[in-house]
Parts: structure tokens; C-alpha cells; sequence
């Protein structure tokens, strides 16, 4: 069967497994189970920490996998990206107290805590800088003030986090992150197991962006309309009984849906129904 590892738990093991599920994959766990099988598919779902993942599919004991993107770069294992997802979004950054006016390029002989010591550690030899890098597990926000460190390196969603603890961020993002499918690096790309979850995620992925918009137009209308939502390659023309109207479907982008609606509106459209789309493929 060909394996695929699962965050086991949190807010991207809950995203990962919807877009899963979508894509028509049997991979929902009903207790703690680590390994859930689809037969129908010939896959087998296997639930892991985010953060070992990529050793376990860079080792090649499973063929591919989803966690985030820092993570797998902090892990050192020798996997490669195939497709990012769009979820579970956030910004690695550095981060010092409010008042201390420290940038990157003055960490020389700071201490650095972080729960990602490769990504940090690669970062200040690009820069060639000489810090320490603490390495601590969890609440690396608190570290400055319990005088473990002189600046924390963090995923960042919000900020509010940083802001409670009185830090605030410094310098560019080191990375931006997201959820993203692996594969170990030399690994067949023609395998049809991989292609074929590629492919019908990439299919969720693409809808989730999309609506299809149905309307009526008056026929005089129609060239306007169709430069209005002039959809993936063309938009479908139908026609209805009154011979001085025409029926119109497009795929129509999400974001701006509402600012397309309304120029349709304006050029005399009606009807106008946005529907959303399960999954296709462009």
C-alpha cells in the first residue's frame, strides 16, 4: 500500500484530513487509531507528530506526507516539496523586546532560544553571524524573561502572543510557512499513487478558489458580460426560450465575486447564482 503520514493532531491535522476526505480519500480516524487504511484506494493513512514526519518520509518508511514547511526544513531530512496547501499559514521571525532596538544584523554573541535550532543555525551562518542558539520545546515567548535568551526565533500567526510577552518582531521573515505535501528527494515522480494525490488535492485546492456563476444576459449584453467573467477558457452559452436572452456559466475567482456580481448586475444580468464547486481540474 502506499503510505502516507498525517499530523496526528491539532489545527492541521484537522485541515490536512478535510482536504483529504475531499479529495475522496477514506482517512477519518473515530478514536486514536495511528493508521487508518483505504482499500479502495490501495493508501494507508498513517497519523504521526508534524514535527517527525519528515524524517519518516525522508528515510523512505513512508512514501509521502503533510506538515508544514518549517518543519520539514528543520528537520534536515532529505525530502523535497511537491505542493503547498494554503493552510496553516504563519511566518518564522525573529523577535526582541519592545524597547531593546535590536535588528538580525546585530545578533553577534546574542543568545537566540527557538524550537527550530537548523532553520536559526542556517540563518545566521548566511548571514555570518556568530549567536548561540538555545534550543527549547515550547514557550519560547517567555525565555527573554526568565533570562534564557536576548532574542526568540517563533512561528508567528497573529502576533498577539509576542505582543503579551512585550516583544515585537524585527528584520524580514527568515520563511513563510504552510502546510505542504512531501516526497523523499529521488523518489520516483512518475509513481502513479503520488501523481494521482497530487493531483486530486491540487483538484480541491483549485475549487476551493473558484465559484461557478450562472446568469441570464440580454443578447445585446453578451460581449460585456463575457469580458466580465470571461471564465477559465470560455464562458458556456446556452440558449433560453426568449431568442433576445442567453444563459451564461463561467468559473469565477472568489476573492472579487462580489465586485462582479455587481458590474453584472449593472449591465441589466439576472439570475445571478454563485455556486460553490467540490473539485475540478484546470
Amino acid at each position: 500500500m502506499f503510505k502516507i503520514a498525517v499530523p496526528n493532531k491539532g489545527a492541521l491535522s484537522e485541515a490536512a484530513i478535510q482536504i483529504l476526505r475531499d479529495a475522496g480519500y477514506r482517512c477519518k480516524r473515530y478514536s486514536r487509531e495511528l493508521v487508518v487504511r483505504d482499500a479502495e484506494h490501495n493508501v494507508e493513512f498513517i497519523f504521526l507528530r508534524p514535527r517527525d514526519i519528515a524524517v519518516y518520509v525522508g528515510s523512505g518508511i513512508i512514501d509521502a506526507g503533510i506538515t508544514g514547511r518549517d518543519l520539514a526544513q528543520d528537520s534536515g531530512a532529505a525530502v523535497e516539496e511537491h505542493l503547498g496547501l494554503g493552510i496553516g499559514r504563519s511566518r518564522f521571525c525573529y523577535a526582541v523586546p519592545a524597547n531593546s532596538g535590536l535588528n538580525p544584523e546585530q545578533f553577534g554573541g546574542k543568545r537566540i532560544a527557538t524550537s527550530y535550532p537548523r532553520i536559526v543555525k542556517e540563518d545566521m551562518q548566511r548571514r555570518g553571524i556568530d549567536a548561540e542558539v538555545v534550543r527549547l520545546d515550547g514557550a519560547v515567548e517567555i525565555s527573554i524573561e526568565l533570562g534564557v535568551a536576548d532574542v526568540i526565533a517563533d512561528v508567528v500567526e497573529s502576533g498577539r502572543t509576542l505582543q503579551e510577552a512585550g516583544l515585537v518582531i524585527t528584520g524580514e521573515p527568515i520563511m513563510n510557512s504552510e502546510a505542504v505535501v512531501i516526497r523523499r528527494k529521488g523518489a520516483g515522480a512518475d509513481d502513479k499513487d503520488f501523481l494521482a494525490l497530487l493531483d486530486r488535492i491540487n483538484g480541491i485546492l483549485v475549487a476551493r478558489t473558484y465559484v461557478l456563476l450562472e446568469y441570464v444576459v440580454s443578447v445585446a449584453n453578451q460581449e460585456a458580460a463575457c469580458r466580465i467573467t470571461p471564465g477559465v477558457k470560455s464562458p458556456t452559452l446556452s440558449p433560453v426560450s426568449d431568442p433576445e436572452w442567453i444563459a451564461v456559466a463561467a468559473m469565477v475567482e472568489t476573492r472579487g465575486l462580489n465586485r462582479v456580481i455587481d458590474e453584472l448586475s449593472a449591465l441589466g444580468a439576472h439570475g445571478i447564482i454563485a455556486q460553490s464547486i467540490r473539485t475540478c481540474r484546470l
